[in-house]
C-alpha cells in the first residue's frame, strides 16, 4: 500500500513564465487585456453572424464555429495563468491538470479539422461555384462541424488514456504556465520513451494529415484560378489570405512544440503563449480585417 501511495501525486507545482514580481505584475495586465479582447472579439463575431441575415453562407457558419472553439481554447489555460500571477505559490491539482490536457487537445484537435473544413468550403466556392449550394448544404455543414468535434474528442481521449495512469512519485515541478503532455510525462517514475513516441505520433499524425490536406486544398485553389483567369492569382490570394494566415499561425507553434526534437525552455514558453493566448485573439482580428462582408455587417449594425 505504501508503494501505491508514493506513486500518487495530488498536485503539481507550476513555475510559470518568470520569477520577477514586477514582470509578473506587468504580464498580469497585458494578458488580462489580451484575454478580454479574445473573449469579446470571438463572442462579437458569433453574435454578428447569428444576427446578420446576410451572413448565412456556409463559410460564416464555419467561421462562427471557429470563433467558438477559439473562445473555448483560450479559456482552457489563460484564466489560470492570469490568476497565478497574483499568487506566490502556483500549483494545480492532478485532476485539474488532466482536465487542462483533455480540453486543450479536444479544442486544439477540433480546430485542426475545422480549418480543413473551411479550406474545403473555399475550394468548392472557387473551383465549383455552380455546385456550391448543392455541395455545401446544411447537412454537409453540420456534418463537417460534427466531424471536427468528434475528431477532437477521440484525439483528446487517446492522449489522456496514455498518461492518466502513469506513476508520479518524484519531482512535481512543471516549468511552464499550464499542464501539457510533454512536460507532465517527464515527471513520471518510469521509462516513458516508448510512450512519448506514441503520444507524439498520435498528435503528429493528426496535425500532419490536416496540414497536408490544407496544403493540397489551397494549392489546388491557386492553380485552378490562375489557370482560368489572368488576375486569378491576386483574386485567389485575396480570398484565401485570411485562411492561410490562420493556418500558419495555428500549425506553426504545434509543429515546434510536439514535433521539434530540441527543447529550449524559453522558446517552448513563447510558443505555448502564442498558441494559447495570441492565436485565438488573431483569428477574429484577421477575418474581420480581411473580410469585406464582415466589415459591411459591422457598419449595418452601427446604423
Amino acid at each position: 500500500m505504501e508503494d501505491v501511495n508514493q506513486s500518487v501525486v495530488s498536485e503539481f507545482i507550476i513555475l510559470g513564465l518568470c520569477n520577477s514580481f514586477e514582470l509578473q505584475a506587468f504580464l498580469l495586465v497585458i494578458f488580462s487585456l489580451l484575454y478580454l479582447m479574445t473573449i469579446l472579439g470571438n463572442i462579437f463575431i458569433i453574435f454578428l453572424i447569428i444576427a446578420d441575415l446576410h451572413l448565412r453562407s456556409p463559410m460564416y457558419f464555419l467561421l462562427a464555429n471557429l470563433s467558438f472553439i477559439d473562445f473555448c481554447l483560450s479559456s482552457v489555460t489563460t484564466p489560470k495563468m492570469i490568476t497565478d500571477f497574483l499568487k506566490e505559490k502556483k500549483n494545480i491539482s492532478f485532476g485539474n491538470c488532466m482536465c487542462q490536457i483533455f480540453f486543450g487537445h479536444f479544442f486544439g484537435g477540433g480546430e485542426m479539422v475545422l480549418l480543413v473544413s473551411m479550406a474545403y468550403d473555399r475550394y468548392v466556392a472557387i473551383c465549383k461555384p455552380l455546385h456550391y449550394s448543392s455541395i455545401m448544404n446544411r447537412q454537409m455543414c453540420i456534418g463537417l462541424v460534427m466531424t471536427s468535434w468528434i475528431t477532437g474528442f477521440v484525439h483528446s481521449i487517446s492522449q489522456l488514456v496514455m498518461i492518466i495512469k502513469l506513476p508520479f512519485c518524484g519531482p512535481r515541478e512543471l516549468d511552464s504556465f499550464f499542464c501539457d503532455i510533454p512536460l507532465v510525462i517527464k515527471l513520471a517514475c518510469m521509462d516513458t520513451y516508448t510512450l512519448e513516441m506514441l503520444i507524439n505520433a498520435d498528435s503528429g499524425v493528426l496535425a500532419t494529415i490536416c496540414f497536408i490536406l490544407l496544403l493540397i486544398s489551397y494549392s489546388y485553389i491557386l492553380f485552378a484560378v490562375c489557370l482560368h483567369s489572368k488576375d486569378g492569382a491576386s483574386k485567389a490570394l485575396s480570398t484565401c489570405t485570411a485562411h492561410i494566415t490562420v493556418v500558419v499561425l495555428f500549425f506553426g507553434p504545434c509543429i515546434f512544440i510536439y514535433l521539434w526534437p530540441v527543447s529550449i525552455t524559453w522558446v517552448d514558453k513563447f510558443l505555448a503563449v502564442f498558441y494559447a493566448v495570441i492565436t485565438p485573439l488573431l483569428n477574429p482580428a484577421i477575418y474581420t480585417l480581411r473580410n469585406k462582408e464582415i466589415k459591411t455587417a459591422i457598419k449595418r449594425l452601427q446604423c
